[in-house]
């Protein structure tokens, strides 16, 4: 089972891009954004990976830390926000099964988009590759994540907007997201455009009972339904 779309808070408080330029080689599509702090020009490239490129040494130098202090909980029908500090942190097992989910994201047809800086691993996001729903009309963001130190790059930003580029190519009418409950995590999805889903997902309900299970509309038409 997936760490599902559980490290997110801060990891989106995304900073401003300043352009963008894109080269596609092959099936991988580079995607340049250049990110100016205090005169230091960064470049973030972004591609698909493949399933030989998913191993434990990708993730050398990332960092999942979050810190939590605030999050969302549905007591009675409505959503409140309640103190429930932790950190959340990945062991080396949780690393070595996120691979194991990765690789088989890819070998069973769905798609893992990665970030680097200096050719280490900065973020990724992945999308699964069956639809699912009442309408067989979601797809489902099994994870996104970005590394501590990079956060306010506008990496999230642009990882989700990617997801959901395939998605809809892929025949899904809308995103379908097991999200973190923490404060910060739901603004960025609000942010994005997402929204309570109109379907819970049971596995993913029962596997993470405190995560907000979300939707993004891909089209027009989806959001009006």
């Amino acid at each position: 089972m997936y760490q599902k779309n559980s490290g997110v808070a801060n990891a989106f408080a995304d900073g401003p891009v300043m352009g963008r330029a894109a080269v596609e080689s092959g099936r991988a599509m580079w995607y340049h954004y250049p990110n100016t702090e205090e005169g230091v020009r960064n470049m973030i490239q972004y591609r698909r990976l493949g399933e030989g490129e998913i191993c434990r040494a990708l993730f050398r130098g990332f960092r999942r830390r979050q810190v939590v202090t605030k999050c969302w909980r549905r007591e009675n029908g409505a959503w409140v926000i309640r103190d429930d500090p932790f950190v959340d942190d990945w062991s080396e097992a949780d690393y070595e099964t996120m691979v194991s989910c990765l690789k088989n994201t890819v070998v069973t047809g769905g798609v893992v988009f990665a970030a680097f800086m200096d050719g280490a691993l900065k973020g990724f996001a992945s999308v699964e590759g069956t639809l699912f729903g009442g309408e067989n009309r979601y797809l489902d963001l099994t994870s996104i994540h970005v590394s501590e130190e990079a956060r306010g790059s506008g990496i999230g930003s642009a990882l989700f907007r990617q997801a959901k580029e395939w998605a809809r190519e892929h025949g899904a009418e809308k995103l379908y997201i097991s999200a973190h409950s923490a404060v910060e995590s739901q603004a960025f999805y609000r942010r994005m455009g997402c929204v309570e889903a109109q379907e819970y997902s049971r596995e993913h309900t029962e596997a993470e009972p405190f995560d907000c299970q979300m939707e993004c509309a891909l089209n027009e038409a989806a959001q009006s339904t």
